[in-house]
């Protein structure tokens, strides 16, 4: 199977966040990557089990929102970049996440694409709540990590 290699960049939606977290790289990354931990530290997210090793073609269930989503790693280079997505409710959505060491800290870059037919009937309206999902990621993940 072929996995796409970044986001789609033009796809409607695009999402782009940065955060420095104050923490060392490889405790970010684990604590971003045991995806059945996600419940604990994120509170938008209720359920969340990874179905094998984090690699290429693994895919985990989450729900998030009331969302029952379906994902799949698409692209891992540990503990500095993982890229995974599918199709979740008509949205076809590519999420990169980016680790790079910054001083004491970490750089946490995500970005986000979203397409589809729910997308292009309310693209503002989905794109400021992928932004806000997002913010609200990057914040948990810094708590979480400091």
């Amino acid at each position: 199977m072929t996995y796409p290699t970044t986001i789609d960049k033009n796809a409607p939606v695009v999402a782009d966040r940065t955060i420095r977290i104050a923490a060392p790289l490889e405790q970010v990354w684990q604590l971003h990557t045991r995806i059945g931990s996600w419940p604990v530290w994120q509170s938008a997210i209720t359920e969340a089990r990874l179905n094998g090793p984090i690699a290429p073609g693994t895919t985990f269930h989450w729900v998030t929102a009331g969302l029952s989503i379906d994902s799949a790693v698409y692209a891992v280079n540990a503990p500095h970049r993982i890229l995974w997505g599918g199709l979740a409710h008509g949205i076809t959505g590519v999420h990169e996440w980016t680790f790079t060491e910054d001083g004491d800290g970490v750089a946490v870059r995500t970005r986000e694409s979203w397409a589809g037919a729910p997308v292009d009937a309310d693209p503002d309206t989905l794109a400021a709540a992928l932004d806000a999902s997002l913010s609200t990621w990057l914040d948990a993940l810094k708590k979480a990590a400091e």
